[in-house]
C-alpha cells in the first residue's frame, strides 16, 4: 500500500488548464443559459 504513493507522477499542468477553462465556460453558460435560450428562440 505504501508504495503505490512513493512514485507520484509529474502533474498534468495542460489537462489541468484544459479542465479549469472548460469549467469556467460551464458556469459562464449555467448563469447565461436563459439570457441564451430567450434569444435564440424569442
Amino acid at each position: 500500500m505504501e508504495n503505490r504513493f512513493k512514485k507520484r507522477k509529474k502533474p498534468n499542468y495542460k489537462r489541468g488548464i484544459i479542465l479549469a477553462i472548460l469549467l469556467m465556460l460551464i458556469i459562464f453558460l449555467w448563469y447565461n443559459i436563459e439570457t441564451i435560450i430567450t434569444n435564440l428562440f424569442g
